[in-house]
């Protein structure tokens, strides 16, 4: 019997603004598709709090035992400058800046976002799909609007007729807002816009002579509309209906919503049961940004290359600190919060070591049982990972009195404890040992340690004694003492 069906998971769902039972459309098996990055540039770390919410989500389905399907695309066209129907290809700006191919741009970016997916250890989705990949079937769909009535050509370019599906449907359920209210707080077509309402989006943009990235269709050469390539790719892997679909807040409006009205308008079923957002990701208390410099890339954080950090951090420790928070909670990162996470990531490490030398008795004065049921509990609520964190370490606590001899566990007990924790640590979190990172950021110490050991040694020999106790002195404030003796200079981390 598979664990799912002893479990009762329940999911925010935002379209409806509530948790719901989950309930999948074929029994044991679920289709979760994730918007995946536009590869114009490295990924960046709000991105990466997304996607490393819906693997934690992947891994605990994955777990109950159900067989998932997980796409997340690649968005290698059709995403312009200002998020909409306007500006240039993002990727191909980024070509025509470098002098280089577009797909060059976007093979160079999707490698960068593989990359730091592999060193958080990301499970790969089970499909990756490129939105170039895919341009019959979103032509294909184009057809299908326009035959249903919900969509016109002008000029070589296709648009979504939105006041026009509206009176058929609702335009703006998922994001809570009404077509009324938004034309009213839209500014009037210019002459030149070929839209006939100002909310209708494209389906199809005709490309310009300079254009780059371009394909022909029944209404000319062009490239897709954003929003398009989403609706085609999921639905070509996971059914007209299927389970989830996830991605970051920012994305509920337009993009999500419009994908609705497409799979509305073209199907005439809404193709989503449980729409699921993750919450932004602030930088010191204030919203990230490239052009105020209130910015991170997720290299920089193993590297420590940042004016926001004191030091490096292993890739788990940053992802034991994201999981922290609950996925549609803000989560504010800082260096401080990152250290102090960084503490708990370790003693979760060094508990689950200790765990496999207890000594055991005949009986136990923790309710085993019990605590497994309740780590089972919160991440059935949601996938409530921070309230999982907190179970696991209620058992650190008590891992840690068996040890000073305070507590017993019997050997039954121990065994379904470490086994749970296993589970939850590993399978589910996705953390990985903190062992090779210790070794490595300790031989990283040792040498950067003898290095100043070495330049206070020449400072001394030169009489710079100035030098020396600022060396001395400087790094006793950042915990580490050196002790002079007769076979030379050595240090201790204090």
């Amino acid at each position: 019997m598979a664990l799912y069906q002893n479990q009762e998971l329940k999911i925010y769902n935002s379209l409806t603004g509530k948790k719901e039972k989950f309930i999948p459309i074929l029994e044991g098996h679920i289709g979760m598709y994730v918007c995946g990055p536009t590869v114009y540039s490295n990924v960046h770390l709000g991105n990466v709090r997304t996607f490393m919410s819906f693997d934690m989500i992947f891994r605990y389905l994955k777990h109950l035992g159900y067989k998932v399907r997980y796409v997340r695309n690649i968005t290698d066209a059709g995403h312009l400058t200002d998020d909409g129907d306007q500006g240039e290809d993002k990727i191909a700006k980024k070509a025509r800046l470098e002098k280089i191919e577009p797909m060059e741009v976007v093979q160079e970016y999707t490698v960068d976002f593989h990359n730091i997916l592999n060193k958080f250890n990301f499970l790969p989705p089970s499909i990756e799909p490129t939105a170039t990949g895919h341009i019959i079937e979103q032509i294909e769909i184009i057809k299908q609007i326009i035959d249903k009535g919900y969509a016109y050509e002008k000029n070589g370019s296709v648009y979504f007729d939105v006041v026009k599906f509206n009176k058929d449907h609702e335009y703006g359920k998922l994001s809570g807002r009404k077509l009324e209210d938004m034309i009213a707080n839209t500014r009037a077509l210019n002459a030149q816009d070929e839209k006939e309402n100002p909310q209708d989006f494209a389906l199809w943009k005709k490309a310009e002579p300079q254009h780059i990235m371009r394909w022909p269709s029944p209404w000319g050469d062009g490239f897709p509309g954003w929003h398009l390539e989403c609706t085609a790719m999921s639905t070509k892997y996971l059914g007209e209906q299927f389970d989830i679909h996830g991605g970051g807040m920012d994305l509920k409006f337009p993009h999500h919503e419009c994908e609705i009205a497409q799979n509305e308008a073209a199907l005439g079923k809404s193709p989503v049961n449980y729409w699921m957002h993750t919450n932004m990701l602030t930088l010191n208390g204030q919203k990230m940004s490239k052009s105020t410099g209130n910015s991170i890339n997720p290299s920089e954080i193993f590297s420590g290359d940042s004016k926001h950090l004191s030091k490096g951090f292993a890739a788990s420790a940053a992802r034991f600190f994201i999981l922290q928070a609950n996925y549609r909670s803000i989560l504010d990162f800082s260096d401080a919060a990152l250290v102090a996470s960084e503490k708990g990531f370790y003693r979760l490490m060094e508990a689950l070591k200790v765990a496999k030398g207890l000594p055991t008795g005949t009986t136990s004065s923790f309710d085993v049982a019990a605590w497994k049921a309740s780590c089972y509990e919160t991440m059935n609520d949601d996938f409530n990972s921070p309230m999982l964190i907190a179970q696991l370490f209620e058992a650190v606590k008590y891992i840690h009195l068996i040890k000073d001899g305070k507590e017993n566990i019997s050997a039954a007990d121990l065994k379904t404890l470490q086994e749970t924790l296993n589970i939850f640590v590993f399978d589910v979190l996705g953390l990985e040992d903190g062992d090779a990172f210790a070794k490595a950021d300790n031989s990283k110490l040792s040498g950067t340690v003898e290095l100043l050991i070495k330049l206070r040694k020449e400072a001394r020999e030169n009489k710079d004694f100035a030098t020396s106790d600022k060396i001395r002195d400087e790094l006793l404030e950042l915990g580490i003492q050196l002790k002079d003796g007769r076979e030379g200079t050595t240090f201790t981390v204090i």
